[in-house]
């Protein structure tokens, strides 16, 4: 979008539906301009009338007039500047929640081809400088324009010679502020990135602390967290340096213009062409004036880092879903849980291998079915699109003879559930996190799925059992206690499907048993996709299929498969028999 499109795009979405307040801000704005003006043309009676004709009536009048202006000059600001702040506080809120909106709700591609810390400079670094860009801008931009027509206004009363004179600074600011303008809002790019860099590192390092520890690099990440300071610092000094660099230009600017000014109403004064009450307000009103001068020369700067950061935010959150409800779409109605691919074939990107090719399977609903195979032959890419994480790129998807992609996305992730090698947890309590799959859940539900999760044993030797805080991600919790806490928000759901992806992994043999007994009680009557490599997990599975390479190399039972299958016989010689 060039920078019109830009505008036109955060007036319709964001600033017109505030019209209201930014209108009764620009009322404000004019009281300002009024106030301002007068000050500068209340020096002109003032020094006629005291200081030349010494005129006692007016000694008090004008004074008060004076302070009157300064106060309602004062007041004005004040009130124009809070209505806005307000306005840009809710923009703000408003962008921050459709940026988290596209997060949340969007592709699991769009959050896998994308850092998180790049996500969180958007919401803070960018939406920082578009809330600057409606709050600062706007008030500058309707106060100091028409700050400085009035000032300009009583310039041409005093005088209108002087007056076109003084003009010639405005478009020489002007000039300077486009030249600045255009070098702020690439240098606003580059530091956007280099904060997006910095900040995508340091959840790296929260993460991997342990790992950096145990292979005692902190100097080697020392070094590289002093780089991406240095580099967004470097920036940050750069968009500085060119914000400061109109200070020496529009003060080199007033001096010559000042000084010029003296010398001419010097002329004019012996030519008994202008007095010197006039001249004193006429200076006035032009010293009054550089600043809404100086002001309005450097918004363009200001403007062109909002906009880049407009740049960056609206794309993401008008990013379209791939995954989505398509048109005359229908709740799923599940009768046994069955389960089709027909000639599925499937790539995460145009730019990448093929994972899956022509795959054909058959899970029958209320058993279990599990598939085996190295890693990167597709499991868990068949596993994904069961609940359409991704689309396939061809083929069909069906349960009970149903196609998933003439199904609400809703109603079909609703008669799922899902557990994974790679547990994830919330920085909760444990009953929260149990309970995330059924925030309605009662306290006896999610008691008797801790129990049949066997998470009662570790539960109850907690400080605060249900009620304990596990921190980020269950840092304070083992590995087997994070996995049995996943398995019992998976109970607590009691959806008809069941996708397991590794689940057991992170068990020794003891949990490991209680666990089976466990997804014995929750796979009974359901359909339940199991991903592993442990004898114990797949033995009693009814169909167990071996992928090697994104296709189905063969199928069978565990006593089938170890007769007719070499692959599976090879894995089962190697991985298997070592439980």
């Amino acid at each position: 979008m060039n920078n019109l499109e830009i505008i036109k795009t955060l007036y319709r979405r964001y600033t017109k539906q505030f019209l209201s307040k930014i209108f009764l801000s620009v009322i404000f704005s004019v009281i300002v301009a009024v106030s301002t003006s007068a000050i500068a043309w209340l020096l002109d009676p003032a020094i006629k009338k005291i200081f030349i004709e010494k005129d006692q009536s007016l000694i008090i009048i004008i004074p008060l007039a004076v302070l009157l202006a300064f106060a309602s000059k004062g007041a004005s600001l004040y009130y124009a500047k809070t209505i806005l702040i307000r306005v840009a506080e809710e923009v703000t809120k408003i962008l921050q929640l459709q940026l988290m909106k596209s997060v949340i709700k969007g592709d699991t591609d769009i959050i896998d081809k994308k850092h998180s810390g790049k996500f969180i400079s958007h919401l803070s670094f960018d939406i920082g400088m578009m809330s600057t860009l409606i709050s600062t801008v706007i008030l500058n931009l309707a106060k100091d324009t028409l700050t400085l027509l009035g000032l300009v206004g009583v310039m041409f009363y005093q005088n209108w010679k002087l007056a076109l004179f003084a003009l010639i600074m405005i478009p020489l600011a002007s000039f300077a502020a486009k030249s600045l303008g255009k070098r702020i809002g690439k240098v606003s790019t580059e530091a956007q990135e280099s904060s997006g860099v910095l900040t995508s590192y340091l959840l790296e390092i929260f993460k991997n602390h342990k790992i950096i520890k145990i292979f005692q690099k902190e100097d080697y990440e020392l070094s590289r967290t002093e780089k991406f300071i240095n580099d967004l610092k470097n920036k940050s000094i750069k968009i500085a340096t060119i914000m400061v660099r109109a200070s020496p230009i529009m003060e080199t600017l007033t001096g010559a213009m000042i000084a010029l000014l003296i010398y001419i109403s010097g002329k004019l004064i012996l030519q008994e062409q202008l007095d010197v009450n006039n001249f004193f307000s006429f200076l006035a009103a032009m010293m009054l004036a550089y600043q809404p001068v100086r002001s309005l020369a450097t918004l363009n700067m200001a403007i062109n880092q909002g906009l880049s950061a407009a740049r960056r935010i609206l794309p993401v959150i008008d990013t379209k879903n791939k995954i989505y409800d398509y048109e005359g779409s229908k709740d799923i109605v599940l009768d046994n849980g069955s389960i089709e691919f027909k000639n599925v074939s499937f790539k995460y990107n145009k730019e990448e291998k093929q994972i899956l090719k022509n795959i054909d399977l058959n899970i029958e609903g209320g058993e279990m079915t599990s598939l085996v195979g190295h890693s990167g032959a597709g499991k868990s890419s068949i596993m994904n699109l069961i609940p359409r994480f991704y689309n396939v790129e061809s083929g069909d998807i069906l349960i009970d003879g149903q196609s998933i992609y003439d199904s609400k996305i809703s109603s079909l992730r609703s008669n799922i559930s899902l557990v994974t090698q790679d547990v994830t947890l919330f920085d909760d309590s444990i009953k929260n996190n149990i309970a995330y799959a059924n925030l309605d859940a009662s306290d006896k539900e999610i008691m008797e799925a801790a129990e049949l999760s066997h998470c009662d044993e570790f539960i109850s030797k907690m400080p605060n059992k249900y009620n304990t805080l596990i921190g980020e991600n269950g840092i304070r919790l083992s590995g087997g206690e994070k996995q049995r806490i996943s398995i019992a928000r998976a109970m607590l759901k009691k959806s008809r499907i069941i996708l397991l992806d590794e689940a057991t992994s992170s068990l020794d043999a003891e949990t490991e048993k209680k666990i089976q007994d466990a997804l014995k009680l929750l796979t009974v009557n359901r359909t339940s996709l199991v991903i592993a490599h442990r004898l114990s997990t797949i033995v009693n599975s009814k169909v167990i299929y071996v992928i090697d390479e994104g296709k189905i190399i063969a199928k069978g039972n565990h006593s089938n498969l170890l007769n007719t299958s070499d692959v599976y016989k090879n894995f089962y010689n190697k991985q298997l028999r070592k439980v």
